[in-house]
């Protein structure tokens, strides 16, 4: 977990946040072992910005991966930093039930959970088919 958290922290101190004031920074490992990170990206036309861990995924399949093994969320609020609604979809979409999940904030509280904890009935590629 600590080069998840070195590597989310590293990318949070360069999100873009004026509006809310709320920085955060998401790392993703993915089968290959390899650490993908991204952070929030706000804009004034608020449904236009881009959440850190949507940034972290867009690297990971611009480098032609496609499976998260674990995720790192940190938010520079007092509480760990959940996925919002959305990113939990993001995520679930490259992940598995036993993927584990780390909330964490700047004052070092953190939580672990797994996908499957986080998103009990996510919507799937299964959901799809006829």
């Amino acid at each position: 977990m600590e080069d998840l958290l070195a590597s989310a922290k590293a990318v949070q101190k360069n999100a873009y946040a004026p509006y809310s004031g709320f920085s955060v920074g998401a790392s993703l490992r993915t089968g290959s072992g390899r650490i993908y990170s991204g952070c929030n990206v706000e804009n004034s036309a608020y449904p236009e910005g881009i959440c850190a861990e949507g940034s972290a995924i867009a690297m990971m399949v611009a480098d032609g991966e496609q499976r998260i093994t674990e995720v790192l969320v940190i938010g520079n609020g007092a509480l760990p930093c959940a996925p919002c609604g959305g990113c939990r979809q993001k995520l679930s979409e490259f992940s598995s039930a036993d993927t584990v999940v780390h909330m964490c904030s700047d004052s070092g509280d953190h939580q672990t959970i797994t996908m499957g904890e986080l998103m009990p009935h996510a919507f799937g590629a299964q959901h799809l088919e006829a």
